[in-house]
């Protein structure tokens, strides 16, 4: 998004009138239509610094990787693949999945003039992965034939859950749940964390407890009042049988300017790493 308040006001109200009393199993279509429209105000042109961190400074959190085995990562809704290349280049085979075939294009073509260039260039001692590019919807899984196994060891989600209505949270849940290998780690970048629920989406709102109440019960409905807040309280402290585990829940030391600091400077995003 925009750092401009006007801007960011009117940003906003086309994309919540772009998505308005449309069905959600409709929204993969409109998705597409906003990029060939070019209008993609979430799109930073780079991955999040916060990410970029994580993987060069916190491999303690996940899975150490496997003599003769590729790790495996996947990018849901990953748009002009950023988060794929940074991937490839930390050694997964890295997957971005989209549902928009114009949002593939600009991945295909960023992914022939930034490789290895920069951030995207292969770290020290690491053999650089394999990027593949997925056309498919996240919840139906037939981009998984495609996919040794069928699950990652990776998965992150930034920007993925915040376009989803919140109906479809459940779903999203069980999903990660089914496509996150044995010992894999799910990454979430939190954001927008502070944005007020009743104002509606996308993006939309996502304090930390819908990620820990949804992934600690992935596929169940849960309570939401009427302003479309979680009610926590209504839910209890204990994971159903299949659902994930917190390995670490942290503020990043820098993030995306104008998206994830309040008023007075303040990072607002967090961090969740998640296991089975």
């Amino acid at each position: 998004m925009t750092d401009n308040p006007d801007q960011q006001n009117n940003t906003r109200g086309r994309l919540f009138s772009h998505f308005d009393n449309t069905d959600p199993s409709q929204h993969g279509p409109k998705w597409d239509e906003l990029w060939r429209q070019d209008f993609h105000p979430w799109d930073k042109g780079s991955p999040n610094p916060a990410f970029i961190d994580v993987l060069n400074e916190r491999q303690d959190l996940f899975e150490a990787p496997t003599q003769g085995r590729k790790r495996k990562a996947l990018v849901p809704g990953c748009g002009r693949g950023y988060d794929v290349l940074l991937l490839a280049a930390h050694g997964y085979d890295a997957y971005g999945l989209e549902i928009s075939a114009k949002a593939l294009e600009n991945a295909k073509r960023v992914e022939v003039e930034e490789k290895g260039k920069g951030i995207y260039a292969t770290k020290g001692g690491i053999e650089r992965g394999q990027v593949t590019w997925l056309a498919g919807n996240f919840f139906k899984g037939d981009f998984q034939e495609d996919v040794e196994g069928g699950t990652f060891d990776l998965i992150y989600d930034y920007t993925f859950l915040s376009a989803l209505p919140p109906s479809m949270r459940p779903a999203w849940s069980k999903r990660m749940t089914e496509l996150l290998a044995p010992e894999g780690r799910l990454v979430c970048l939190e954001w927008p964390t502070g944005k007020p629920a009743s104002e509606g989406g996308p993006p939309w709102s996502l304090p930390s407890k819908v990620y820990k109440c949804h992934l600690q019960n992935p596929g169940e409905e849960l309570p939401y009042d009427k302003n479309g807040d979680l009610k926590e309280a209504n839910i209890g402290e204990q994971s159903n049988s299949t659902g994930l585990v917190s390995v670490a829940h942290f503020q990043p030391k820098r993030t995306f300017q104008g998206t994830g600091y309040d008023a007075e400077g303040n990072i607002t995003d967090w961090i969740g790493v998640w296991k089975r």
